[in-house]
């Protein structure tokens, strides 16, 4: 048993994750039930990541502050304005396809039970708010903004702080690393359960009936990650950015589409970034902030989604609307919380802005759900990615890819 726990231990992640796909899908067709019960793995693996997270964000963020050294860059600001323009970029890209291949919806029942913001001004507010919400709420509900606004107050506060204190935490987030170290590598466990459970309960049919609307989407988000991010990457770094797209995707992508939470894949692009040579003080305020901030993913659901609502209801869009539809999804993607479907709640929102009813667009946030399976999990893995891509592009250290 120790000898097959340490060759387990020494193997390669991306191999034994890619392994418990294959194993997930298979338990499912052979048996939904035994598919149901390993299910549970996948829980676990959810829920510690989720658990982890918040605390991780706390101690990293206020130790890297507290011991930041005077005069040390951390390159925040443009790694910022990397992710606002790599999100209005991904919803001007949703428009030019939204128009180029139109598609239809076929309207259902509306979502019960679902509260949307009813303008960017309370999108705007509820971000505001969060940041200062009482930190053990923030903690317990996994408020990153709040999170990152407290610890951010805590470093600044600690930062004059003796060496002894500041050596005890470095010690605790040394060790609060090696406990999300030994989370991320139960991943081929957790990735088992989430594709079993997965495949188990949909089998992938509801989504035949929406297929082009899922070709479209999925190929919009492919075409963000493997065109647009690299172009940004390449005009920051003058070098070839594929090996670090790639590399972002393999081992940061892969776990954040099966997890379907930006929020619970933050330990997982922090340990990416450890691997790459980033710096920490870098690193821990940039990739929780993007859990948040960076949604390009999201901005290209709401986008698509509104524009298939106004083709089906036959509604003429010119140039100077669809722009700025671009600046209102990417603002309002912003604005999405780090948990699976986040973004579909803002898609009213963005109808408001043609005249279409709330009672309409909630049916388009159904049919969002229907096909949530695919359409969320694709973009999480472009959010969660990205936001390591932007963060090691803008970055001043040699990275190790």
């Amino acid at each position: 048993m120790e000898r097959l726990v340490s060759r387990y231990k020494e193997g390669n992640l991306i191999v034994l994750i890619l392994m418990g796909m294959v194993l997930g899908v298979v338990i499912a067709m052979i048996s939904p039930s035994a598919a149901m019960a390993v299910s549970i793995l996948g829980k676990l693996f959810v829920g510690a990541l989720k658990a982890v997270a918040p605390v991780l964000v706390l101690i990293l963020v206020s130790t890297a502050i507290a011991t930041k050294e005077v005069g040390a860059q951390t390159n925040i600001k443009s790694i910022i304005i990397m992710y606002a323009i790599g999100t209005f970029l991904a919803a001007l890209a949703a428009v030019l396809v939204s128009f180029s291949f139109p598609v239809s919806l076929v309207l259902i029942n509306p979502e019960a039970g679902l509260t949307p913001p009813q303008s960017i001004v309370g999108v705007i507010k509820g971000f505001v708010v969060s940041m200062v919400d009482n930190p053990i709420n923030a903690l317990a509900k996994g408020n990153y903004i709040g999170v990152l606004t407290w610890a951010v107050a805590a470093g600044i506060a600690l930062h004059h702080s003796s060496k002894q204190t500041k050596a005890v935490m470095q010690d605790i987030s040394n060790a609060m690393t090696k406990i999300v170290q030994g989370v991320i590598r139960l991943a081929p466990f957790g990735i088992l359960g989430l594709v079993a459970e997965t495949f188990a309960e949909t089998g992938f049919t509801a989504l035949l009936g929406y297929g082009k609307l899922l070709v479209l989407l999925v190929g919009t988000m492919l075409f963000v990650a493997l065109f647009i991010n690299p172009l940004l990457v390449f005009l920051k770094t003058k070098s070839n950015p594929y090996p670090l797209v790639l590399t972002c995707l393999k081992e940061s992508g892969v776990t954040a589409f099966f997890t379907r939470s930006s929020a619970a894949n933050i330990p997982v692009n922090m340990a990416l970034c450890k691997k790459l040579g980033l710096h920490e003080d870098t690193y821990s305020i940039s990739i929780p902030l993007g859990a948040t901030a960076n949604m390009a993913g999201a901005a290209v659901t709401i986008t698509i989604l509104t524009l298939a609502t106004v083709h089906t209801l036959g509604i003429s869009v010119d140039l100077p609307t669809a722009l700025l539809l671009s600046v209102l999804a990417s603002v309002s993607a912003a604005g999405v919380s780090g948990v699976a479907g986040g973004s579909l709640l803002l898609i009213p929102l963005a109808c408001g802005l043609f005249g279409i009813s709330d009672e309409i667009a909630m049916q388009v946030v159904a049919v969002g759900f229907l096909i949530g399976v695919v359409q969320d999990s694709t973009e999480t893995a472009l959010n969660s990615s990205t936001d390591v891509v932007f963060t090691a592009a803008c970055s001043d250290a040699p990275i190790k890819v």
